[in-house]
């Protein structure tokens, strides 16, 4: 059938959309070990491809697929999850697919495409288990503990000792010493709870969401002469921590994001403050000079 160039131009994109999210799915599928998971990522793949040629009987023309949009989204998937990367680009690609429900007047398979990428797509992006994402409670139990602990403890000490490197010998035994605990606990809780978590793991996944924050929230004190700027820079990095993680698991287990957000935040800053003063207050009660 003879269609528009303005219409064809606008099947073309589609094209290269569908044909590099093939390549995408097909790259993933060859790096998950789990049977289950390289199924799912396969359908999709294949269903991609399927759209490619609909598109492409229309158009008569092969088009290349995107790679920097194949290499982006593949490391993205790689290194933060293949969940968290999957439904990363399929939110990036979802007023594409409001835009196929407009062609139903002018090309008969725009509704079933539609369908496929709304329904099929999604119903079999929910099938994928990824590991990570089975120990969030962990992940999360670690990062805030850390997060709302060690601002706290960070905020007291440095107006209480005002020493940078004392400061960071300081909250880095506090915060390992903690880390430790952590996991201990997360630990014995998962193994009497009885659920489908390895205690282990979960205890390894809180002491090491634990660690990294202690790490990154210290840093500052390493690296800065003045206090009053490492402490900020500190409460910045919490602050960043927590946006980044929220953000994660917004797009990863389909969750909003500022309630969350703010959530966190205003735990670790209001804890941070009433810390801060405590150290003013026993500074001054003790008599202790800078």
């Amino acid at each position: 059938m003879e269609i528009s160039k303005e219409l064809r131009d606008q099947l073309l994109t589609y094209q290269r959309n569908e044909i590099t999210e093939h390549h995408i799915y097909t790259r993933l599928a060859r790096t998950i070990k789990s049977p289950e998971n390289r199924r799912v990522l396969e359908e999709i793949a294949n269903d991609e491809l399927r759209h490619y040629h609909e598109w492409s009987a229309y158009t008569q023309q092969d088009v290349n697929p995107d790679r920097f949009k194949i290499w982006k989204y593949y490391w993205i998937s790689r290194i933060l999850g293949f969940t968290f990367g999957i439904k990363l680009m399929e939110k990036g690609e979802e007023s594409a697919q409001e835009n196929y429900g407009g062609l139903q007047g002018t090309i008969p398979e725009a509704e079933a495409i539609a369908r496929d990428e709304n329904e099929h797509e999604s119903a079999l992006i929910e099938l994928l288990d990824e590991e990570r994402l089975r120990y969030t409670g962990s992940i999360v139990l670690g990062l805030n503990d850390a997060l709302v602990e060690l601002t706290g403890a960070l905020a007291g000490l440095t107006l209480a000792l005002q020493d940078t490197k004392l400061i960071a010998l300081t909250g880095s035994i506090t915060g390992i010493a903690a880390a430790l605990s952590m996991g201990a606990s997360e630990y014995l809780s998962t193994k009497s709870e009885g659920v489908d978590r390895n205690p282990i793991k979960a205890s390894v996944y809180t002491g090491s969401a634990y660690i990294v924050t202690v790490l990154i929230l210290i840093l500052p004190y390493l690296l800065l002469e003045n206090y009053y700027v490492c402490l900020a820079c500190a409460l910045t990095a919490a602050v960043l921590i927590i946006a980044f993680f929220n953000y994660y698991i917004s797009v990863a287990k389909d969750v909003p994001f500022k309630g969350r957000f703010l959530e966190m935040t205003g735990l670790s800053l209001g804890v941070a403050t009433l810390s801060f003063f405590i150290g003013f207050v026993i500074r001054n009660f003790l008599g202790v000079e800078g």
